[in-house]
């Protein structure tokens, strides 16, 4: 939901340097109006969207794998896949925990049967991590959506990274000169990181408390929380992307959205940090 990183230059979420700002903008503003819209016409719809992005995002890194050799099975982590956002979403966390059991299962029996070996144990580690990584980490966006006020909590979430993203990019890109992690995203600064905690708390407080819009009745701390949780885990999901993409020698895992990447490059973000909201607002927030 950014508009778009690098580690090209030295920016607080390692923007910009070969990106088409004006492209990146757009598209990134016409991702945030469509989960806009699948969240308040119907949330199922949302739900619908997730599977597909997710989806999506499974075979990117999939087809980013067999880069070094890798080759995880699709058919089950895609069965499975499904499962997970669907149980997350009709019966909770511990359905979403249990499908997720299943398809490491799946995964690793689907794989033996194809012979064994170091291979597949290379291939086995691969799959289980696509599935912790992709569709486990995004059935939090799924429990989010659950309660009555579900739209709600996850429009919310989606601003706070939003913000923390923005945030990062700006003050990163004006004032950014000590680097937060060289060897991994040099494009990181901690310049940036204050950026992208101001921004997001700010936004956390005025959507959870006290502004335009009110997306949830509670107090401003909520907000707070909300914002710090997101940005630390946000900023170790890029991260960890960037040290995934230095070891397959890629720039971005796809071409899917012009001016950004692949979905993937799109998601890291959001993935790592969808625990983590889901943490804060069930626990500060119960739902209704």
């Amino acid at each position: 939901m950014s508009t778009g990183q690098t580690d090209a230059a030295p920016t607080g979420t390692g923007q910009t340097a070969g990106r088409d700002l004006p492209v990146a903008i757009t598209v990134g503003l016409a991702l945030l109006a469509l989960v806009g819209a699948s969240l308040y016409i119907i949330k199922e719809i949302f739900a619908l969207l997730a599977l597909v992005v997710v989806g999506a995002a499974v075979w990117e890194l999939a087809q980013a794998f067999r880069r070094k050799d890798i080759h995880i099975p699709l058919v089950p982590l895609l069965v499975g896949m499904v499962g997970m956002l669907v149980s997350a979403y009709v019966a909770g966390a511990e359905a979403l925990f249990v499908a997720f059991l299943l398809t490491v299962g799946g995964t690793v029996v689907w794989r033996v049967l194809d012979g064994s070996g170091e291979p597949a144990l290379r291939d086995v580690t691969a799959s289980v991590f696509a599935a912790a990584w992709l569709p486990f980490l995004a059935g939090f966006a799924l429990l989010m959506l659950q309660p009555a006020d579900g739209p709600n909590r996850v429009m919310l979430f989606v601003l706070v990274v939003v913000a923390s993203d923005t945030g990062g990019y700006a003050v990163g890109s004006l004032l950014g000169t000590h680097r937060l992690a060289p060897k991994v995203s040099p494009g990181k600064t901690w310049e940036g990181l204050a950026g992208s905690l101001v921004l997001a708390c700010v936004v956390g407080v005025v959507g959870a408390s006290a502004g335009i819009p009110k997306l949830l009745s509670a107090e401003p701390h909520v907000g707070v929380f909300l914002g710090l949780g997101v940005v630390v885990t946000a900023m170790l999901g890029d991260l960890a992307e960037s040290m995934l993409k230095r070891d397959l020698e890629l720039k971005d895992m796809g071409r899917l959205l012009p001016g950004h990447g692949g979905l993937l490059d799109r998601l890291d973000s959001l993935l790592l940090a969808a625990p983590a909201a889901y943490l804060v607002l069930n626990q500060l927030v119960p739902p209704p």
